[in-house]
């Protein structure tokens, strides 16, 4: 389910933010920081990996809100034929291309979909 309107963005900072090691491991007996970390958890073994798997779920949400554009658009009658075609094939590219990108990193759909806690998850069910 994607996060619902009116979600805290600071909630969705901070689960994204996790999800990625971003942010410094939180104890029990320290208190909750709401600041912004004084540092970010990288393993130069995976910083290259870790990029990647950013750059392509943020490509991917982007990805699937064209698409529902594009239906939307098609349900209204707003494209010429040629126009949907483009449209379609364009996104069949991108679709492809992801998988490609996926492929060459070791990522699969299902990694790119971030867990945001209480708000439910980064890209709408059926994505992995």
């Amino acid at each position: 389910m994607p996060p619902k309107a009116g979600a805290d963005l600071h909630q969705v900072a901070q689960a994204a933010a996790s999800s990625f090691g971003l942010l410094p491991a939180h104890h029990e007996d320290e208190p909750d920081r709401r600041s912004i970390p004084e540092r970010l958890k990288t393993d130069p073994e995976t910083v290259e990996r870790d990029l990647i798997k950013l750059v392509l779920t943020i490509v991917e949400l982007l990805r699937q809100l064209m698409e529902r554009t594009a239906l939307h658009r098609v349900d209204q009658g707003d494209l010429s034929e040629h126009q949907e075609e483009r449209v379609g094939m364009t996104l069949m590219i991108l679709e492809e291309r992801m998988g490609e990108l996926c492929d060459r990193y070791g990522l699969t759909m299902k990694d790119l979909n971030l867990d945001l806690g209480p708000l439910g998850s980064l890209l709408p069910p059926g994505s992995d």
